[in-house]
């Protein structure tokens, strides 16, 4: 197992918003967290990476215990994330943006980037390859030097991914990645992080509401609701869950 979440609960004041969760993810595995709003998920999300401590509970990656731990040390331990809402930096270009996942690699004083001497050029020049690989590896190298923000909605949601993808994550935490694309995007994105997973050997953890989306990707899903776990396997399973049926994916049909 990469990853390990113990009875975890959180509260918010009088607000219960996760209760008890348990889950595993293996590696080289996708998951997806999935139920309505409101549900827990992005709470979750927020616990995994150190953002909130939970109530109670432990979580554990790569057998390590996490959840006392500060979200940039989470980061150097190899959990990288995307965000619900886009954050990209409005004054950057896109390889200005994917360049500061690199930002704790780059070794040199501040005197040195100050003025351009010393260490500086050679691991700015190292790095600003690395970084055009991996815009590369998502089609967009094209757009390096474009600004990041002018930039469609499905493609910001690349440079984000491929930010997260600079800091060398063994898992990958991508939060309602297909939001807001039609799908022939959805698919595209589909295919590029079933791509990511072969290429890197990395587990993915996904926040989605587009059914087919996760039918297509995930090996294994957990159905939340009001912060409680209702199920957890496969999606074709979920399907015929009545709790699950009732409390959120209607009539979806997996085979489709």
């Amino acid at each position: 197992m990469i990853l390990e979440l113990k009875d975890i609960t959180k509260s918010f004041g009088e607000v219960q918003a996760i209760n008890e969760t348990s889950f595993c993810i293996k590696k080289e595995e996708i998951f997806a967290l999935i139920g309505p709003n409101g549900a827990g998920k992005t709470t979750l999300f927020n616990i995994i990476t150190g953002n909130y401590k939970p109530t109670s509970g432990e979580v554990f990656f790569q057998n390590q215990k996490i959840n006392h731990l500060k979200p940039y040390e989470i980061v150097h331990l190899g959990i990288a994330r995307t965000f619900q809402n886009i954050r990209l930096f409005s004054s950057m270009n896109v390889l200005e943006n994917v360049m500061i996942g690199f930002n704790r690699k780059m070794k040199y004083s501040v005197l040195e980037a100050f003025l351009h001497l010393g260490r500086f050029c050679k691991i700015e020049k190292e790095f600003k390859l690395k970084t055009y690989d991996i815009l590369e590896e998502l089609g967009i190298a094209d757009l390096a030097e474009e600004k990041a923000t002018s930039l469609s909605y499905g493609q910001q949601r690349k440079v984000e991914i491929a930010r997260a993808m600079a800091t060398n994550p063994k898992l990958l935490l991508l939060d309602e990645p297909a939001a807001g694309m039609n799908s022939s995007e959805s698919d595209e994105l589909a295919e590029l992080i079933l791509k990511l997973r072969e290429k890197y050997k990395m587990s993915i953890l996904l926040i989605e509401h587009d059914m087919k989306f996760v039918n297509r990707l995930c090996d294994k899903v957990l159905v939340l609701d009001y912060g409680k776990t209702i199920f957890e396997g496969k999606l074709s399973d979920a399907v015929k869950h009545k709790e699950v049926v009732a409390a959120y994916l209607g009539d979806f049909d997996a085979s489709s």
